[in-house]
């Protein structure tokens, strides 16, 4: 039989990428983290990590290994909370979203299912869809509000639970520009057609797309600054500091002396959804809030223009 402790020490290492820092993160010797693994391989006859000068790096057996530990974990907090409901007759939700989406969409959402489940504990953390989806994973969190753009959810393939993903909204990316530039009154944009403009960007993964995107068209893009926050990018570009690339759904509240342009086809696009995990999706207080975030995702938009 395989034990759920070994497992939990397995995913450590694998998270932190070493004996040393896993054993720090779970309060444990490098010896009995050691130990701890290589009782696990005798138990599966596999090899499960791989040890050199500059870590350790999960084999095939340890990829597989951390799946089924990922997915434990997110079953054990999911009867852990069935349990909870038993004694208290409340419902604990505990929500990860990135911030434009979970700013449009949920506080509605939120409305609609605290009025129809009141005894539900509603709990809401921040973070990015790589650092969300990976809580959901571990079953830190219930519900993950996320995004991605062409490329599949983020995440390590082939590893964690199977993740269900609810589609919610497109959400197309919009050059913005000061109102006195040449382009401003154009209808859209090819992105090749600013390739001598300076760029401010307001989150790292809209960066690398616009780099992406360059490399295809030809150029490198010049950032002249990159930010976590899309109204601060737009404010710099509204004092002249270069052009930006913003979701529509971060282009409120509007900056005086902008405009905003669509791309043109293929326009690069968020794909904005809900990801669970399992059984959490046939929850009453889920399907409530997965319903709710269709609506208020459908509800007409004010125009970025």
């Amino acid at each position: 039989m395989i034990d759920v402790q070994r497992l939990r020490v397995l995913r450590a290492v694998a998270e932190h990428g070493s004996f040393n820092r896993a054993a720090a993160a779970l309060r444990l010797t490098p010896s009995a983290v050691s130990q701890q693994i290589a009782t696990l391989e005798r138990g599966l006859g596999a090899r499960v990590v791989t040890r050199s000068t500059r870590g350790v790096t999960l084999t095939p057996a340890g990829r597989i290994m951390v799946g089924a530990a990922e997915s434990v974990a997110a079953e054990l907090a999911h009867a852990r909370q069935q349990v909870d409901r038993l004694g208290t007759g409340r419902t604990r939700l505990t929500i990860a979203t990135f911030t434009s989406g979970g700013r449009l969409l949920l506080p509605g959402a939120l409305a609609e299912l605290t009025a129809a489940h009141p005894d539900t504990v509603v709990h809401v953390g921040e973070g990015e869809p790589e650092e969300s989806l990976a809580l959901l994973r571990r079953g830190a969190v219930d519900l993950a509000l996320a995004y991605h753009f062409d490329g599949p959810l983020p995440g390590r393939p082939g590893q964690g639970p199977a993740l269900e993903w609810t589609p919610l909204m497109e959400d197309p990316l919009y050059v913005v520009l000061p109102e006195g530039h040449p382009l401003a009154t154009r209808e859209a944009l090819d992105l090749a057609e600013l390739a001598a403009e300076p760029w401010v960007l307001g989150c790292l993964k809209t960066e690398a797309y616009l780099r992406r995107y360059a490399e295809r068209a030809g150029f490198a893009p010049r950032v002249h600054g990159t930010t976590t926050d899309y109204f601060f990018a737009r404010s710099l570009v509204a004092a002249g500091l270069g052009l930006s690339l913003v979701p529509s759904i971060a282009l409120a509240p509007r900056v005086p002396g902008l405009r905003t342009v669509p791309v043109e086809a293929p326009t690069p696009t968020r794909h904005i959804g809900l990801a669970t995990i399992g059984r959490r999706r046939d929850q009453p207080e889920v399907a409530t809030l997965i319903r709710a975030l269709r609506e208020q995702a459908a509800a007409p938009a004010e125009s970025p223009m």
